[in-house]
């Protein structure tokens, strides 16, 4: 994988985050932007919220993050 392939890195991403938290995070969807990466969805909990973000600096660990996450 080379950071020029979006798609690829979008679909580890989203591999990474279901594989940490299963199905308790609703409607993932991780876009990139030349600001940084934005994961939106719903999760029950700040604690999911927090495990999602964390999954996505395991792989990019350096990138501005904007988590969307809605808690409810």
């Amino acid at each position: 994988m080379t950071p020029t392939d979006p798609l690829n890195l979008q679909q580890e991403l989203e591999q990474r985050v279901r594989a940490k938290i299963g199905n308790r995070l609703r409607n993932l969807q991780i876009q990139f932007s030349p600001e940084g990466v934005t994961i939106n969805g719903q999760a029950p909990t700040f604690y999911v919220k927090q495990l999602v973000q964390h999954s996505v600096w395991e792989i990019m660990p350096e990138v501005r993050l904007h988590n969307a996450i809605v808690v409810a």
